[in-house]
């Protein structure tokens, strides 16, 4: 009777600590629903030759509540190189590109960067957006991946013209380039990527005179442009996520997205997440014609976020729940994470307001992750790079270790996650106690664990990298490296490591 009078208490409070920094959010950015300060919170009265001919309404779905949310601060206090300057709303200076001209009555298009000092990276957003498809040059996307096997890969990323996107100039205006190379370098800049597809693709953005820009259909409602490169990777995919998912809040969008791919690349099983995560998808070449948003928000790549950048420089970041970080605010923690994780399980209507422990009380789930032959792109063999020559002989150890281990009810589950929906991947790592897997994209999963998850992962001398234990650090998950001389790894020592970790979790 406690333990269900706790529950229903901590249930409450997290209630009750959404509501409130909701009621916060929106009290502090009330200005932005005036219209005469901030333009893309309500409908533009266009001048009458871009009246639409149509107008495409879709149901947007609702934000989740999220346990771990804390409030998307627009304070331009941000610390430099804070871990909510890396992991959260650290996009504090914003650039006003375009405002709506006077000829239009200030209703007119609008274009604005948020630039992050710290990432060096933008979000970047504007309203009355024209992209005319024909002016990209890619292949159509979406197809079956067996319909298009071999399909060389540039032909499949988009190389933008100039006017694949159009603003409106005014009635006076010259066309020309909306930004300058200098804007380009200071709020867009390429680094280190060598096919920057969002610089490219604000790059090919024209201000045309008003006359010229004329939309005959017109999608309402706020749409992210994303334009992905390593789309079939599940690990880059996740950053493809989080930076659509950062870019959603930044911009303060008052339900999620729909996504609009402006690249040519085929179906994957990752579209599964991105459908659940956002609103709707499509791909831009499935427009039969130009096509104007009301509101265009252009997702940041995902190489620009932290969990890649934190590959090549220190990220010095810890998770914490949020409770504590809302009563105790520190620089050097983050939840970010863990709301992200929780945002990909509501959005597959998975429970999130249940911990580990809870769910488990009774037998503790442990989750070996396999690496299996599939084929993921046009250009891919069917045959993965392995990791861990004699995985199978350590599966079969491990499972028949767990089926005599007598202080603990346990099961052992297979993760064979090349075979498995989404769904069924992000449920199996939130129900683990304990996560096992040779390093390989699959693991990066556990950003959807449980607060109290323990990942073990095998780590060959060849593939010695430091994704997942970062993940681990920044989500604050216990984590554990095993490290191995070549591909093998004895079974009995992984077994060793097994037992010492559920001692510690009383078995």
């Amino acid at each position: 009777m406690n333990k269900n009078s706790w529950l229903l208490k901590l249930v409450v409070f997290l209630f009750a600590l959404n509501s409130l920094s909701l009621c916060l959010y929106f009290t502090s950015h009330s200005k932005t629903f005036n219209p005469t300060q901030n333009p893309h919170h309500h409908r533009p009265r266009l001048p009458l030759t871009h009246q639409t001919h149509r107008r495409i309404h879709r149901f947007s779905k609702p934000w989740p509540i999220l346990p771990s949310y804390l409030p998307w601060s627009h304070s331009p206090d941000t610390p430099f190189r804070s871990c909510e300057a890396y992991f959260g709303h650290g996009f504090t200076r914003r650039i006003d590109l375009l405002k709506p001209n006077e000829d239009s009555g200030g209703q007119g298009s609008w274009f604005r960067c948020h630039f992050s000092e710290t990432l060096r990276s933008s979000v970047c957003e504007g309203g009355g957006i024209r992209m005319v498809p024909e002016r990209v040059k890619m292949s159509n996307g979406g197809e079956a991946l067996e319909d298009v096997i071999g399909r060389d890969e540039e032909v499949e990323l988009p190389e933008f013209r100039d006017g694949a996107f159009e603003v409106d100039g005014g009635v006076g205006g010259e066309e020309r380039g909306l930004l300058t190379s200098e804007d380009l370098n200071e709020f867009v800049q390429r680094g280190d990527i060598g096919r920057h597809t969002m610089r490219d693709l604000i790059a090919s953005i024209r201000k045309v005179p008003s006359k010229e820009f004329q939309c005959s259909e017109w999608i309402e409602e706020p749409t992210l442009l994303v334009t992905r490169f390593e789309y079939a990777n599940v690990f880059h995919t996740f950053t493809d996520w989080y930076s659509g998912y950062v870019a959603s809040r930044v911009t303060g969008l008052p339900s999620r997205p729909h996504v609009v791919f402006v690249d040519g690349h085929c179906w994957t099983q990752l579209e599964e997440t991105w459908k659940a995560l956002f609103s709707s998808l499509r791909y831009a070449k499935n427009f039969s014609g130009p096509v104007c948003f009301r509101h265009a928000i252009i997702s940041p790549l995902g190489y620009e976020t932290a969990w890649f950048k934190g590959l090549s420089e220190d990220i010095n970041c810890e998770g914490a729940a949020a409770p504590e970080l809302w009563q105790h605010p520190d620089d050097k923690k983050t939840a970010r994470l863990s709301e992200f994780g929780e945002m990909i399980r509501a959005a597959f209507g998975i429970p999130i307001h249940k911990q580990s422990v809870e769910k488990q009380a009774s037998r503790l789930n442990i989750l070996f992750v396999r690496r299996e032959d599939y084929q993921p792109h046009p250009r891919h063999p069917g045959k993965v790079e392995s990791r861990l020559s004699n995985e199978q002989e350590v599966f079969d150890a491990l499972k028949s270790w767990v089926s005599n281990h007598k202080e603990c009810k346990i099961n052992f589950v297979n993760g064979l996650f090349a075979h498995m929906t989404m769904k069924e991947q992000v449920r199996a790592v939130q129900d683990a106690s304990v996560i096992i897997g040779a390093h390989g994209a699959g693991l990066t999963h556990i950003v959807s664990a449980s607060p109290k998850t323990v990942v073990l992962e095998i780590i060959s001398s060849q593939y010695r990298r430091p994704h997942f234990a970062l993940i681990s650090q920044w989500k604050g998950l216990e984590y554990h490296a095993m490290h191995v001389e070549g591909l093998y790894a004895s079974p009995s020592i992984v077994i060793d490591n097994l037992s010492h970790i559920l001692r510690t979790l009383g078995c």
